[in-house]
């Protein structure tokens, strides 16, 4: 499998790459993936930041307050609404990408389940794989 995975927005207008192996797979249940994806988790996947850069277009953005008390900004396409990934001030050397961002996402398998404190009750744990109440320590 090569080690660059390329990806982008729903309509187009946003491109990019992200080169080297993913450092984390995870599905998320915070608050904010529940709001930005519509679902009950967003499957995210951490990438090196030195190994990501945009191939086309500017995403949109906003920045929040994480638990960690420090600020991530949410990016997503303008014209498509579709979410990208977020910078977060916290993992200053990585980037969290939306699994289905990726033209393939399928490569991407989840190692667990974070922020489960606010998983939705109809919302799936897969079996077999951890779980942790927030983000685990590194």
């Amino acid at each position: 499998m090569s080690n660059a995975h390329e990806g982008g927005c729903v309509c187009g207008a946003i491109r990019f790459v992200c080169e080297g192996e993913p450092l984390l797979v995870a599905h998320c249940h915070c608050r904010d993936c529940q709001k930005s994806s519509g679902a009950a988790f967003a499957t995210v996947v951490v990438v090196p930041r030195a190994g990501f850069r945009l191939l086309k277009g500017k995403p949109a953005g906003y920045v929040y307050r994480g638990d960690s008390g420090q600020n991530l900004t949410r990016q997503f396409c303008a014209q498509c609404g579709a979410p990208l990934f977020t910078e977060v001030e916290s993992m200053p050397d990585a980037w969290i990408v939306r699994a289905v961002a990726f033209d393939e996402p399928s490569r991407f398998v989840p190692q667990m389940h974070i922020y489960t404190a606010s998983a939705q009750p109809w919302g799936v744990i897969s079996e077999g794989l951890p779980s942790y109440p927030g983000m685990p320590s590194p």
